[in-house]
């Protein structure tokens, strides 16, 4: 018997929570699923990639504060077909990797990064059959 089933969904506290939205909907592709307020006044918002089931809950509490992200500290990881294509949808977007891309010797694929609107780093990954 396992003690838990299966990962449901990972929160990020987010300072602006419409500007956050968009970025993981346009830049990423994401869905948002659903979106309500907490019994202690958080709104949420869960979105999803379309081929996870695992969702990512955006908070927003303005009670807390901003939200101060310090280096390092965490990442969110994607898979995506092409890091050349996924670059070229950025640069139509005005944007550009934050680190990377990163292309592996034997072939096998790369990564690279790009930073959310609260500094919170995304991890792009090619996995290339060798």
């Amino acid at each position: 018997m396992s003690i838990v089933k299966k990962l449901d969904h990972t929160r990020y506290r987010v300072s602006d929570l419409e500007r956050s939205v968009r970025f993981y909907r346009e830049v990423l592709g994401l869905e948002e699923v659903k979106r309500h307020k907490s019994p202690r006044g958080s709104e949420l918002a869960f979105l999803k990639a379309p081929e996870s089931e695992e969702l990512i809950e955006l908070c927003h509490f303005p009670d807390s504060g901003p939200v101060e992200v310090q280096e390092d500290l965490t990442h969110l990881a994607f898979t995506v077909e092409s890091l050349e294509a996924f670059g070229e949808h950025l640069k139509k977007l005005g944007m550009a990797w934050s680190d990377g891309p990163t292309m592996k010797a034997d072939g096998s694929g790369g990564f690279a990064f790009i930073d959310a609107p609260e500094g919170y780093e995304i991890e792009l990954i090619e996995r290339s059959p060798v």
